[in-house]
């Protein structure tokens, strides 16, 4: 619903070519309701659509023409699902051998491998949800996270797979294991768990180093004596100060003559003996200031700080609104929406929409037509029941 989807989706938003096959009356996320309305609207923008039943042989037939002159493929089904239907990768490595097959799942090759799991699976099973929530109630992360960088990691090892193959074509006869054939194509896996356990090696690391279990993020000891949620007059904001330096810039500011160039506080390590001074006071004098005054002050200092924003009031942000969202017109709805675009810049410019989600079987007749099908096959597939 989101991890493979969310893999079409960069490298569409990237440039490429992306073709999502839908089976006949397009994908179920089309529709979903509650926390699941917005999958299909942000995974799915940049690529185009073709409906089609893929348990047929038709249906198979035209999957087949397709592989035989792509450079990716993508499949987020549970294990095995594709080798029944022949497109696993050693078949579709047959029909194509320069291929590069990215494959998202649950688990990477191991015990846990034919296992089924969702984002909250994995986030529950990796230790983010124990880091997330206050201790006794884990808690998921409130965005499809580990979906997302999962989809992210198997974007990286397509690319470096692409890479690898036009680096093989520039220098045929170079291999990495002389006693291995030579193969152009290759099969990337990604998967939740591992990704997971990625996000939270900090804190194995932490516990290695210090014998000491690292506590729910809400319980932990902060490295610093300034790092915390605080009410200001109309919002909360999160405000850090994590040098030496800045917390001298940041007494000279706020006038904290009591604080400043005193040795008692001059180093990190004291001033987080001295937190349940210094909070409290904060607390005070940042509750006599509105959002927009603390934020001139903090900005005067160069301090790290953060309104508490919800998502939907990231739509007026005068950051995105310069140049960091696309106008994405909802398929079978008269509504444009303001998504994210990808994060990252290309030489100062962000990449642009090419497409729309597109409705279900938008392209099915175009596809068709690129790779040899007449208008009277297309046609007749449609009347069979093999494509929509």
């Amino acid at each position: 619903m989101v991890m493979g989807p969310s893999v079409g989706m960069i490298l569409g938003d990237l440039g490429a070519e992306v073709i999502k096959i839908e089976p006949l009356g397009g994908d179920k996320t089309r529709s979903l309701p509650g926390s699941g309305a917005g999958y299909f609207a942000m995974f799915n923008r940049n690529k185009k659509s073709l409906c089609l039943d893929i348990k047929s042989e038709q249906g198979q037939q035209i999957v087949r023409k397709l592989l035989a002159d792509t450079d990716v493929m993508i499949e987020n089904f549970r294990p095995g699902a594709l080798d029944k239907l022949g497109f696993g990768y050693e078949s579709v490595k047959a029909i194509n051998s320069d291929i590069v097959y990215q494959s998202s799942k649950g688990f990477l090759s191991g015990p846990y491998e034919q296992r089924t799991a969702l984002d909250e699976v994995a986030q529950m099973m990796g230790g983010l949800a124990y880091m997330t929530g206050p201790p006794g109630r884990p808690l998921r992360a409130g965005s499809s996270v580990i979906d997302i960088a999962g989809g992210m990691f198997g974007v990286i090892g397509i690319l470096a797979a692409l890479l690898e193959r036009d680096q093989r074509a520039s220098h045929p006869g170079t291999v990495t294991n002389s006693s291995a054939p030579e193969e152009s194509g290759a099969h990337i896996t990604s998967a939740l768990f591992e990704t997971t356990v990625f996000l939270v090696g900090q804190h194995m690391a932490q516990y290695a180093v210090t014998d000491t279990p690292a506590p729910p993020m809400p319980a932990r000891t902060s490295a610093w004596a300034v790092y915390d949620v605080f009410e200001t007059a109309d919002r909360q904001m999160f405000v850090g100060v994590v040098s030496d330096g800045q917390w001298q810039r940041f007494c000279e500011v706020f006038e904290l003559s009591e604080w400043h160039n005193n040795d008692d506080y001059r180093a990190n390590a004291d001033r987080v003996k001295h937190r349940d001074t210094i909070i409290p006071k904060l607390r005070a004098l940042f509750a006599t200031l509105d959002s927009e005054a603390l934020s001139a002050l903090l900005i005067e200092a160069g301090l790290p700080f953060a309104p508490i924003n919800q998502p939907e009031h990231l739509h007026d942000d005068p950051q995105l609104k310069h140049n960091g969202l696309y106008d994405i017109a909802l398929p079978g709805q008269d509504k444009i929406v303001a998504l994210p675009k990808l994060p990252v810049e290309f030489n100062g410019q962000r990449a642009e929409k090419q497409y729309d989600p597109p409705s279900a079987g938008q392209d099915t007749r175009s596809i068709l037509d690129s790779i040899g099908y007449s208008k009277k096959d297309v046609q007749q597939l449609i009347d069979d029941g093999v494509v929509a």
